[in-house]
């Protein structure tokens, strides 16, 4: 075979890789989503940093830095369940035009804080329960909009594309913090913050809604969040899953505190050294994102396993005596993560019917995020009292508990009699 055709094979292949991978940016509105929402989440990200960053200058304490997380997510445990069976009945385009331009307001007021001389923590924490308000109705609209911008053929896909737009601004929304922290200052992490809210407007409002496959709006009815947890507890995949989740969301996920935390109290680094620990945690999310979407691991197997290795890489990440050795692992720990948390996200929009998806996802979302107010505090008062890889090495073992569980009944649910055996239910590994 010539060198040509040798070349003409390779790009060619490299060319259905890709298309395999991106499958759903053919669609247009869903191009437009997919970069709005990159720009957007790179700012989010950089005010996150940037907030955390601020508090623990003024305090120095993990505490504190635990109960900003309560704060910021605290209104998901509460209001997201609801949330969800809102988002299921509205138009998403229309209700998140609404939610974005609030949460751009209130970036601007964490600018004006932050330029002060001295900001006030109580406003910087007043703050952030008005975010988390706002993410807790955002969060399942953003997400479960995905699944209307694309064929339902191009949804396992969509999702995974979309937490990779999450990932990437992980990585430079937190890099771009420090490198503002130390020039510029804070206010003008906030301020960039608010004006990249623009381009997701933008991205929203030039959308096609003729093209949207919008489910037929359902009525307001009584008892929406109970017929959405009874839908879950009908579903053993989901409901299995989720009871992973309410372990590894309180005790694993949460990064934004452990993380900090480590490495300025254990690693005695600066809080810029976190910021580019936290970037490469975040190309590690990227490249185990984009290996997800190429080869579709959505099964429950995928999240089984992807528990396991994120507990793994924690407890050896606790175990790092220095950046040199927590740089690499940190990236070893993105990629579990995200492997665990793709997978689920997808299966959950993929085993879900239409028109209780919102109402699944918000559930998720409070299981994920809604269980910092509870986490949150907690880890940061435990890297207080022991130390910075105590949050860490608990957050491990947490994740290996909780792929135990999942693998146990899953393999019960699936030994269960033919009659009394929904059709969700399959060996880990199995195609339903």
């Amino acid at each position: 075979m010539s060198p040509g055709s040798t070349e003409n094979l390779s790009a060619n292949r490299l060319g259905r890789i890709l298309r395999k991978t991106f499958l759903s940016l053919r669609n247009r509105n869903f191009r437009l989503y997919f970069v709005g929402q990159l720009i957007s989440n790179t700012g989010n990200w950089l005010t996150n940093v940037a907030l955390i960053l601020l508090v623990l200058k003024i305090t120095g304490s993990g505490f504190a830095v635990g109960l900003l997380a309560a704060c910021q997510y605290g209104p998901i445990l509460f209001l997201t369940a609801w949330a969800g069976a809102v988002a299921d009945r509205s138009d998403k385009r229309r209700f998140l035009l609404l939610t974005q331009s609030l949460e751009m307001t209130e970036s601007i007021g964490l600018a004006i804080l932050a330029f002060m001389p001295h900001p006030p923590l109580g406003g910087l924490y007043a703050l952030a329960v008005g975010g988390g308000i706002l993410l807790a109705f955002d969060n399942p609209l953003r997400r479960s909009f995905v699944s209307e911008m694309v064929p339902a053929g191009d949804i396992s896909n969509a999702v995974v594309l979309y937490s990779i737009t999450v990932n990437v601004s992980r990585i430079f929304g937190p890099a771009l913090a420090g490198l503002l922290v130390v020039t510029l200052g804070y206010g003008w992490c906030f301020t960039l913050d608010a004006i990249s809210y623009l381009a997701v407007l933008l991205c929203l409002y030039i959308m096609r809604p003729a093209e949207l496959y919008r489910q037929p709006s359902k009525p307001r009815t009584k008892g929406e969040v109970r017929e959405g947890l009874r839908y879950v507890m009908s579903m053993p995949l989901l409901w299995i899953s989720f009871a992973m989740l309410a372990v590894t969301g309180t005790l694993s996920y949460n990064f934004n505190v452990t993380l900090p935390l480590f490495v300025t109290d254990t690693l005695h680094r600066s809080g810029e050294v976190f910021t580019i620990i936290y970037s490469i945690f975040s190309f590690g999310a990227v490249v185990s994102a984009l290996i997800v979407a190429r080869r579709g691991l959505v099964r429950m197997r995928h999240i089984i396993f992807g528990a396991i290795a994120l507990g793994l890489a924690m407890l050896l990440l606790a175990s790092a005596p220095g950046v040199g050795f927590a740089a690499p692992v940190a990236f070893l720990v993105g990629m579990a993560s995200i492997l665990y948390m793709t997978a689920t996200t997808a299966m959950v929009q993929i085993e879900s019917k239409p028109e209780m998806r919102g109402r699944v996802l918000a559930l998720q979302t409070v299981l994920t995020t809604g269980t910092t107010p509870i986490g949150g505090p907690l880890l940061g008062w435990l890297a207080d009292a022991m130390g910075g890889r105590a949050p860490i090495i608990l957050g491990g073992i947490a994740c290996l508990i909780a792929a135990a569980f999942g693998y146990y009944m899953t393999r019960r649910c699936a030994h269960q009699p033919s009659a009394a055996s929904p059709p969700a239910c399959s060996l880990p590994g199995k195609r339903h």
